[in-house]
């Protein structure tokens, strides 16, 4: 029987990932041959792989990755099966060195297929499968290219790039920020104008039948009613639905008695509530529309434009 060293141990270890008394125990069974050692413990990844197919991965960690000179970044979520696993520093590690190596690529599938220390990604998490004992995989996949480019982690949970049109002054901070407030919000496209009028048609439909649901039941139960929406995006708000709010404003506050020469100050205000009401999809699916999660006094377009700069994109990936 070969001497199992030491050394032996530590550099199966660096080469795969397992621990100290798996890479011992893999050692003896191939009589000290490292190569067999190692096809041994692929080969128990292979069977906990399989054995555990059908397991939810809904945990593991978000990280980014941006290149030296800012043009293009990346965002994987390495998910595997628990938090525990998920805030382990060796799995944590992993997924960084995985996402350093997914800039290089234009897709998840052209990645897990690409080489890792001589085999594919794909049989790399697979590997990590049988060291750590629970299913691994790659979820979310995203790469962004532009003249500067950012990124933001929410504690390893939520990721996000932003690329801009020009490495204006402080765009490290203008992505980084924009990037927050994707990861914060989500986004589907960058401004209302973007909206397919049938989709925000469907969208405002569906919001309806929903809130009409809610109001029957509200109602059996004698409780306040929801207000049923006509308006859902600023795309909707026509000159002439703008026009009405205002006569509707002017036609309350003389309804309650309010001095007319105060009414200018005070019908803007109303008008912007309008707004605000009926725009709740933009809200939800467009980040230039959004209010700005560091000073919801503004618009994150309005904060953009202080920067004299455009967005170009953004990616968002999310574990669960």
């Amino acid at each position: 029987m070969a001497t199992i060293t030491a050394a032996d141990v530590n550099k199966l270890r660096q080469t795969t990932g397992a621990g100290m008394m798996d890479c011992k125990k893999a050692l003896v069974e191939a009589d000290g041959d490292f190569d067999k050692a190692i096809q041994n413990l692929r080969e128990k990844g292979q069977k906990v792989a399989a054995n555990r197919s059908d397991r939810e991965s809904s945990e593991g960690a978000a990280v980014s990755f941006i290149n030296a000179d800012n043009t293009k970044g990346a965002i994987i979520t390495l998910n595997c099966e628990t938090d525990f696993v998920g805030k382990n520093e060796t799995f944590v590690t992993l997924a960084k060195e995985l996402v350093e190596r997914a800039i290089n690529f234009s897709s998840k599938e052209e990645f897990l297929a690409s080489d890792f220390n001589g085999i594919t990604v794909a049989e790399k998490l697979i590997e990590q499968t049988g060291v750590i004992g629970e299913k691994i995989e790659i979820g979310g996949f995203e790469i962004l290219e532009g003249a500067f480019v950012g990124s933001y982690v929410h504690v390893n949970k939520i990721a996000a790039l932003t690329a801009i049109s020009a490495a204006v002054a402080n765009a490290e901070v203008l992505t980084k920020d924009i990037s927050m407030q994707v990861a914060s919000m989500g986004a589907d496209t960058l401004s209302y104008k973007d909206f397919d009028p049938a989709f925000v048609a469907s969208e405002l439909a569906a919001r309806i039948a929903i809130i009409e649901k809610e109001n029957e039941e509200a109602k059996r139960l004698g409780k306040t009613l929801k207000n049923v929406p006509k308006y859902i995006s600023y795309s909707q708000l026509t000159p002439e639905v703008l026009k009405q709010a205002e006569e509707d404003a002017k036609a309350e506050l003389k309804a309650e008695g309010k001095p007319e020469q105060i009414w200018d100050k005070i019908i803007p205000g109303k008008v912007q509530r309008f707004i605000s009401d009926n725009t709740t999809l933009d809200q939800e699916k467009a980040l230039l529309d959004q209010n700005f999660i560091k000073d919801d006094s503004k618009k994150v377009g309005d904060y953009v434009k202080g920067f004299n700069v455009e967005i170009s994109g953004f990616k968002r990936v999310a574990l669960g």
